[in-house]
């Protein structure tokens, strides 16, 4: 059996001691549960979801709390302290994660944050983390569908807009004048795939594109309707900044839902809104 370090791993509970529970590490060895960690009514014999890392004395040791990101995952981490080694980031563990210096784009301080990349140091063979976040992004030609959801993590705010890491693995662009909803760095979001340019570059958006998007909204604005009374004050000439508020569309997608209903003659356009038939 094969344990991997800084992931999570199902082990088998071997024995009980006074301290903790003791897991089945394969070739590594029993592995302790600690305790303060040990799920109630839990027994040898059990099966156990655990997450393993190096304790302070460096020795392999099991939890059931969940770090904020694992080995091969990027993150946006606050710095808990610093010292003459490097920096080390609260992950949601008791040990905090350490970034060597040589793996800081800049000194970091205490209470900011950064976007990191969870790995194993392949000298020390400990966790460890990196703000060199390009080197670990994939180097192969992504090949996504345009429409395509996948999982982001804002990464940082440029001149066109918010650069973002597209399912753990490439780089992704939205850009400013297409989002109708803010971001921040470290915000994780589903996102869809505009397209894959010919230099391999990815374009995000925050929404569903083209008739999918207004297919998909027009569900939406059909269920709001059925559940307010038949009825809604915003029309195709409400302000774009309402109908956003509302619904979190741009007011070109609520248009287009808007006729998409009135064709189907679902819906009848009033002054003061729209009206449910």
């Amino acid at each position: 059996m094969e344990i991997n370090l800084g992931k999570f791993n199902t082990l088998r509970v071997v024995k009980e001691v006074d301290f903790g529970m003791y897991l089945d590490g394969g070739m590594e060895g029993e592995i302790l549960l600690p305790k303060r960690y040990v799920p109630q009514g839990c027994k040898p014999g059990d099966e156990l979801r655990v997450f393993l890392y190096l304790d302070q004395e460096e020795r392999l040791i099991a939890t059931t709390q969940t770090p904020l990101a694992q080995v091969g995952e990027f993150a946006y981490l606050e710095v808990a302290w610093v010292n003459q080694y490097g920096a080390f980031l609260n992950w949601g563990l008791m040990k905090d994660l350490f970034v060597p210096f040589r793996e800081q784009k800049a000194p970091m301080e205490v209470g900011k944050r950064y976007m990191v990349h969870v790995h194993l140091d392949e000298e020390s063979f400990r966790i460890a983390a990196s703000a060199k976040v390009e080197h670990y992004l994939s180097k192969e030609r992504p090949t996504y569908e345009p429409g395509q959801e996948v999982d982001v993590i804002v990464w940082q705010k440029t001149e066109l807009g918010y650069k973002a890491i597209v399912n753990n693995s490439h780089a992704g662009l939205f850009y400013e004048n297409e989002l109708f909803q803010p971001l921040h760095i470290g915000k994780k979001a589903k996102a869809y795939i505009k397209q894959v340019r010919e230099d391999g570059k990815i374009d995000l958006a925050l929404q569903k594109i083209g008739q999918a998007k207004v297919e998909d909204f027009s569900s939406t604005l059909l269920e709001h309707l059925r559940h307010n009374g038949g009825h809604t004050h915003l029309n195709d000439k409400s302000p774009a900044e309402e109908i956003y508020a509302l619904f979190g569309v741009s007011k070109k997608t609520f248009k287009k839902a808007v006729g998409d209903l009135y064709k189907k003659r679902l819906i009848t356009l009033l002054e003061d809104g729209i009206k449910l038939i």
